[in-house]
């Protein structure tokens, strides 16, 4: 059988130059495809225009916590908080213990509920303890470039100065809750032209790197198939039209959706954060200190102020210390970065109780703690192995 020459079309422009055009599969050349020119993944410096109060702004990874201005009016003092006359509660009941035994018991598939509820309790020891906690409300706020494809949007730029990061209006926080704002900053927005495509709308298709076309999968480019036989697929070009592209050698940009052109503005992102920090005077009944962040206790103070006094007159000097610290700390720390809204400290007794019984001629122990009334207890004295088929 005698071949036939693949045809050449010497004066036709396919793929990004013509992305209208596209051609019968017969009529695609069989070419080698040309490496495809991708375009800047990331925006050109010059890209975003000089805004004034944003002048440290970038693209991408925000320009950085911006610090508050100094207020216009003096911020009142803290004042001393309410001073307690009561400090402890009573050491839980026999009985609350043992309920407390019995329920654990209950939860553990291989304990039995023997020792938990014949056990002999024969000593209850309180070990309560004392968590001070202060709490600092904060809202940062930060700017960055951003842009997105262009479909009419409002164009204000240079319209008038924008109004300045810390003068934005943003809605009411729910204090001491963490929460986040995103807001375009007006008379920062502009109309660019895309840097991925260049401003073509689209971009040289990547599987077939902008020719239209591939080699045949099926006769592996030879045109053939056993011997003389025409390959079917490809009629015998040796390639075929790209899948990807519909045969066009381009593709709609992703980062204008074909548009062309971007829409550049300042994205304002306010955060709201409470920053917390504990401090649990040391208890010595043997239960390790961090099962005491699992559980809460009996407020028995509570101060909230924009800035807080440290507590005073507190019977345990350690929790008065550690309060002088964290406010130092806190008023020192967030201040720099951050507007201060509103501070809390408290102050909760944990009930931690030790609880000595007997099974079977040998004692044993366990702790009921926190106002949950959870319980720890390390080897206990009845438990079996047990498989599930």
């Amino acid at each position: 059988m005698e071949t036939q020459p693949i045809m050449n079309h010497q004066n036709r422009n396919y793929g990004v130059a013509n992305p209208g055009y596209v051609p019968a599969a017969e009529e695609r050349p069989a070419m080698f495809a040309p490496p495809a020119a991708e375009g800047p993944s990331a925006p050109p410096v010059g890209m975003f225009d000089s805004m004034p109060g944003y002048e440290g702004t970038v693209a991408g990874g925000g320009g950085g916590f911006l610090p508050p201005p100094m207020p216009i009016h003096p911020q009142p003092m803290p004042e001393p908080g309410p001073e307690q006359p009561q400090w402890n509660i009573p050491s839980i009941s026999e009985d609350t213990a043992r309920d407390a035994f019995v329920l654990f018991a209950s939860s553990k598939c291989c304990y039995s509920k023997g020792p938990a509820k014949d056990g002999v309790i024969t000593a209850m020891d309180a070990f309560n303890t004392y968590r001070y906690r202060l709490e600092t409300y904060t809202e940062t706020r930060s700017t960055e470039w951003s842009h997105e494809p262009y479909h009419g949007q409002p164009v204000d730029a240079y319209a008038q100065p924008p109004p300045g990061p810390w003068d934005i209006h943003t809605k009411t926080p729910n204090f001491f809750v963490d929460d986040k704002q995103v807001i375009k900053v007006p008379y920062t927005s502009s109309m660019k032209s895309c840097h991925v495509c260049v401003g073509m709308g689209r971009k040289p298709c990547k599987d077939c790197a902008g020719a239209g076309n591939k080699v045949c999968w099926v006769c592996n480019g030879s045109g053939y198939r056993h011997g003389e036989d025409r390959c079917h697929h490809c009629s015998g070009r040796g390639r075929e039209n790209c899948s990807h592209c519909q045969g066009q050698g381009s593709r709609q940009c992703e980062m204008c959706h074909g548009k062309q052109q971007l829409l550049v503005y300042i994205n304002l992102t306010v955060k709201w954060t409470n920053n917390t920090d504990n401090y649990v005077v040391e208890q010595l009944s043997g239960l390790p200190a961090n099962h005491l962040s699992e559980v809460s206790g009996k407020e028995l103070f509570r101060d909230t102020q924009y800035m807080v006094y440290p507590v005073m007159g507190f019977p345990d000097p350690s929790v008065v210390n550690a309060a002088q610290r964290f406010v130092k700390e806190h008023q020192g720390k967030y201040s720099q970065t951050s507007r201060i809204l509103q501070q809390r400290q408290t102050i909760e007794l944990i009930p931690v109780t030790k609880v000595t019984y007997l099974w079977k001629g040998k004692s044993h122990i366990y702790f009921v703690y926190g106002n949950e009334f959870k319980v720890k207890a390390d080897n206990y004295p009845a438990t079996c192995c047990c498989s599930v088929m």
